[in-house]
C-alpha cells in the first residue's frame, strides 16, 4: 500500500509539481495551500510524512510544526521543512522544533523525493540486526525503534534516533559532520555543517544531565562528534 505524504505550499504550482513527483514515485499525495486545511487533513488521513513550507497565508508554518511536536498523536511524524527564506536562522530553528530535514528553495523535485525516501527509511525501523543498543540507562531498541533513559521512554525525530543508534555502535570513533550525515542518515552531505549541529543540540537535550557540559556526546573540535569511550 503506497505511503500518504501531505504537501502543505500556498505555491499551488510548487505543490502541484511536488505531488506530481512525489506520484510518479509512487506515493499517494494530498496537497494543502494553508494551515486550517493542514489541519483537517492530518486529523484525516494520518500521512506517513509532512512535507511543510514555513510561509503560509494564514500561519507561519514554524507554529504548525511546533504544534505537531507537542502532540503525543503527531510528535513522532516525520516533517521536511521546504522555505525561500535564506537566513541560516530559520533552519536551526525548524531543526530545534524537531524536523527532520529541510530544504530551501528552488529545488530540484527528484531533491524532494530523495528526501522524503530517506527520511522514511530511517522512520521505518531498524538500521541493522543489532536489537538493542545500550550506553548506561539509555536504551535504544531498533526493532522497536524506541529510545529510553533510565526506564522513561523517549521522544526522538527519526533523525535523532538514527544519529544516536550510529554514534552508539562506535562508541570512542570520532565522526566528521558529512559522515553523520552519510552513515547515520543517508544522503550526501551538501555543506550541511548547522543541520548536524541543530540535531546534536536537540539530542543533548533529550539524553544529557546536562546538555551544556555533556558526558555522553563529545564535540571534538576540528573533527565532529563522538560517543565518549567506555573508561
Amino acid at each position: 500500500m503506497p505511503q500518504h505524504i501531505l504537501v502543505v505550499d500556498d505555491d499551488q504550482e510548487i505543490a502541484r509539481l511536488v505531488r506530481a513527483y512525489l506520484e510518479q514515485a509512487g506515493f499517494h499525495v494530498t496537497t494543502a495551500y494553508d494551515v486550517a486545511t493542514a489541519q483537517r487533513e492530518l486529523r484525516t488521513i494520518q500521512p506517513a510524512l509532512l512535507v511543510l513550507d514555513l510561509m503560509l497565508p494564514d500561519q507561519d508554518g514554524m507554529e504548525l510544526a511546533r504544534m505537531l511536536r507537542s502532540d503525543p498523536t503527531t510528535a513522532n511524524l516525520p516533517i521536511i521543512m521546504l522555505t525561500a527564506r535564506v537566513d541560516d536562522t530559520d533552519r536551526i530553528v525548524g531543526l530545534e522544533l524537531g524536523a527532520d530535514d529541510y530544504i530551501s528553495k528552488p529545488f530540484n523535485p527528484r531533491e524532494v523525493v530523495a528526501r522524503v525516501r530517506a527520511v522514511l527509511r530511517r522512520a521505518a525501523g531498524p538500521l541493522t540486526p543489532t536489537r538493542r543498543l545500550q550506553r548506561g540507562g539509555l536504551l535504544l531498541d531498533l526493532d522497536a525503534h524506541m529510545v529510553s533513559l533510565a526506564g522513561e521512554a523517549l521522544d526522538l525525530t527519526p533523525t535523532e534516533f538514527d544519529l544516536l543508534a550510529l554514534l552508539l555502535r562506535n562508541p570512542g570513533h570520532a565522526f566528521t559532520r558529512s559522515e553523520l550525515i552519510e552513515q547515520g542518515l543517508g544522503y550526501s552531505y551538501a555543506g550541511l555543517e548547522r543541520t548536524v549541529d541543530s540535531h546534536i543540540k536537540n539530542l543533548r537535550r533529550k539524553i544529557e544531565p546536562d546538555p551544556e557540559a555533556p558526558p555522553l556526546i563529545e564535540t571534538v573540535y576540528g573533527i565532529g562528534y563522538r560517543l565518549r569511550a567506555v573508561e
